[in-house]
């Protein structure tokens, strides 16, 4: 029913384009300039010379004789009584496809017209009174000939007016010569209004109270200041890329009712001097005529970045002055009231400290990644226009995709109704959101790829220490699935867990997480007595994060309460603020703490090897395990402290995040990076990758 639903869906086809007069005049000229030059020289009479001119004449054949003064020619026409004739048609006719019966049909050139009229008139005695022709005289304006001498000339004119036409039109491409100055701000007013509002937006209520804030200050000033208050300048909307920072603008712009421009920051970059600054004039020249309005910059670390930094010593750097205009326009010595500005980016730490200040942007939006309440409400939005299943839950969606940005959970949902149409389903089900998680994180799953019995036992039991060091340690985050089914580039398996949704880690906490990490190594020297490669990842992961531990976080005895990490830097460091003696030192503490952790997994794993070998045996049957098998077959976990995930549902009688998903599944899911190893946090879902 539903290829038939397909087969007979009508689509509407995309407005046809407007054609380009323009393009279609420069070709009607060339053509026509072509044809005046063809014709000129394919319509010309037929050479003779003079004697032969007089032959006719005597015979009788002439009809008229045309003496061409400014050309020093002479025409002859014949009569249609000799025209008939094979003497004269076929020669005609055979020089030209455009011959004109009307003559005039033979022509010579004479180097003197004084010459050749006094030769006509003793040419003209030979012959009886009755036949003799009067001469005519005449002058021409041979425009063929004006053609084939200036053409290209007027093609080159009619190029140049082409192109300037171009360039200085609103759609000229890419260079606008004579509006180079112009801001390239889409204005959205009352004829063209954003269709986006705040009801669209969710997981951003924080954020949305100071907007729609912003928006009041707008719609109705004199409620803010008749106590004496200021509309704010500005807003900085400061987040991670897709957490819906340029969604909540075009929500502003739906819901404020005023004019909106709207523009990135590249708009103002140009390879001309002068030509950002120019443009940031001119949108506030047109912002004030439109005020109260606002103005959204999206991306401005373009533009905005620390002036300094980088230059060239007694160069000029345009974005510095493009900069220096932005600045004056928001808080200057002539700066009109009426207009806000909002503006994203995701590298707030780039920014100019003179941007930042209050004035300017008065106030900074943090948009963060979503939590788990936050998650359920954005696939509460997307979930909306897409035809599901009872058993399709946003709850259970939500607490399946813990670090997921607004917009990755509107690719799962995308991704899900793929996936379900590729299967021919008429809704889409629980099965399809697991998969195109699993999709989107892992990437695809490759069937074809052939792996060894000795390489599929040695990650079986790689991802089963994962599992069961995570299950057995206190504060791991308790796991969600595992799997050895090879995916994406490199991963041929991974184990997946819920992370707690918290912001300080204590040292015990991180061990912990350490030791997990480290479990598939360990059990891989436990089971093989060998180790392999498959623990790059998990090497990769340890490293980092004990080296935060000593140098950036101050949880090291040795190096003492101390912290190496620079907040404000720009990247590159050409030189370390610790001498060669304390980076021994931090480099032999980090090798003391990794094998520390690596011990004490090893001690756990020898200890529950029963466990261990269950879990290998299951993968190996199975190869996709879920966390209610984990408590099927080695039991719940030994500790009765409740996660987030089964606070959140069980607050409303909903099942247990063991529950959610049932054993039998297809599909895994890589994504890696921890809120514990990067010194600035980016949080999102933990997966282990072999």
């Amino acid at each position: 029913m539903s290829d038939t639903k397909n087969k007979t869906k009508k689509f509407t086809p995309k407005t046809p384009q407007k054609p380009n007069f323009q393009l279609y005049l420069i070709i009607a000229a060339v053509a026509v300039l072509l044809g005046l030059t063809y014709i000129q020289n394919r319509n010309s009479v037929v050479d003779i010379t003079q004697k032969r001119f007089e032959d006719m004449y005597l015979v009788g054949d002439v009809s008229k004789v045309t003496m061409v003064k400014n050309m020093e020619r002479v025409d002859i026409t014949l009569k249609s009584s000799a025209l008939s004739t094979d003497k004269y048609k076929t020669e005609l006719e055979s020089n030209s496809s455009f011959f004109n019966p009307a003559g005039p049909h033979y022509s010579f050139q004479v180097a003197s017209i004084e010459k050749f009229a006094n030769d006509f008139d003793t040419l003209k005695e030979q012959v009886p009174q009755e036949d003799r022709i009067e001469l005519s005289v005449a002058t021409e304006e041979n425009w063929g000939s004006y053609f084939s001498s200036f053409g290209f000339l007027i093609l080159l004119f009619v190029l140049f007016w082409f192109m300037m036409r171009r360039m200085s039109g609103p759609s000229g491409p890419g260079g606008q010569i004579f509006n180079v100055g112009k801001s390239k701000a889409q204005l959205f007013d009352a004829e063209n209004k954003v269709k986006i509002t705040f009801d669209n937006v969710a997981g951003l209520d924080e954020a949305k109270e100071e907007v729609q804030e912003i928006v009041e200050f707008l719609q109705n000033p004199g409620k803010f200041t008749k106590l004496g208050g200021k509309i704010p300048k500005g807003a900085l909307l400061v987040g991670p890329p897709g957490t819906g920072k340029t969604l909540l603008a075009k929500a502003v712009a739906g819901e404020a009712g005023v004019p909106f421009f709207t523009l990135s920051g590249s708009d103002f970059v140009e390879m001309f001097v002068g030509v950002g600054a120019a443009r940031v004039r001119d949108l506030f020249k047109q912002a004030k005529e439109k005020a109260p309005c606002i103005i959204f910059i999206d991306e401005i670390d373009a533009i905005g970045r620390s002036r300094g930094k980088g230059q060239m010593p007694g160069s000029n750097d345009e974005r510095e002055n493009t900069l220096n205009s932005l600045l004056v326009e928001m808080d200057g010595f002539g700066t009109d009231t009426g207009v806000i500005v909002v503006a994203a980016t995701n590298r707030p730490d780039v920014l100019d400290s003179a941007l930042l200040r209050p004035g300017r942007f008065d106030r900074q939006i943090s948009i963060d990644k979503p939590d788990i309440n936050g998650r359920e409400a954005i696939f509460k939005v997307h979930l909306k226009p897409i035809k599901t299943a009872d058993d399709v839950d946003p709850k259970k969606c939500a607490a399946q995709t813990p670090g997921f940005a607004g917009a990755e959970i509107a690719n799962v949902c995308n991704e899900a109704a793929l996936i379900a149409a590729r299967r021919n389903k008429n809704a889409v089900d629980m099965q399809d959101f697991q998969d195109a998680v699993d999709r989107v994180i892992g990437g695809l799953e490759k069937k074809n790829k052939i792996i060894s019995p000795e390489e599929k036992k040695i990650v079986a039991f790689h991802e089963a220490g994962h599992a069961v060091a995570g299950w057995f340690l206190e504060h791991a985050d308790p796991l969600v699935k595992v799997s050895i089914v090879p995916r994406g580039v490199a991963a041929l398996g991974y184990a997946q867990y819920l992370p707690k949704e918290q912001f300080l880690y204590q040292t015990e906490q991180l061990m912990d997480e350490m030791c997990m990490t480290l479990g598939g190594r360990a059990a891989e020297e436990i089971i093989f007595k060998k180790i392999s490669t498959g623990a790059l990842s998990d090497l990769e992961r340890v490293t980092k994060l004990a080296y935060s531990i000593v140098s950036v976080y101050g949880m090291n005895d040795k190096i003492g309460n101390v912290s190496f990490y620079d907040s404000k830097a720009d990247g590159y460091k050409m030189t370390k603020p610790y001498s060669e003696s304390t980076a021994e030192v931090i480099d032999e503490e980090v090798r003391k703490l990794i094998q520390s952790a690596y011990d004490r997994t090893k001690e756990l794993l020898t200890h529950r090897i029963k466990e261990l070998e269950i879990l290998a045996k299951e993968l190996l049957e199975k190869e996709i395990l879920f966390q209610a098998d984990l408590e099927r077959l080695i039991g719940k976990r030994p500790f009765e402290k409740e996660t987030t995930y089964q606070a959140f549902t069980n607050k409303k009688d909903k099942p247990k995040v063991p529950d959610l998903i049932s054993s039998e599944g297809e599909d895994e899911n890589p994504e890696s990076s921890d809120p514990l190893i990067d010194p600035i946090p980016e949080p999102n879902s933990d997966n282990r990758i072999l």
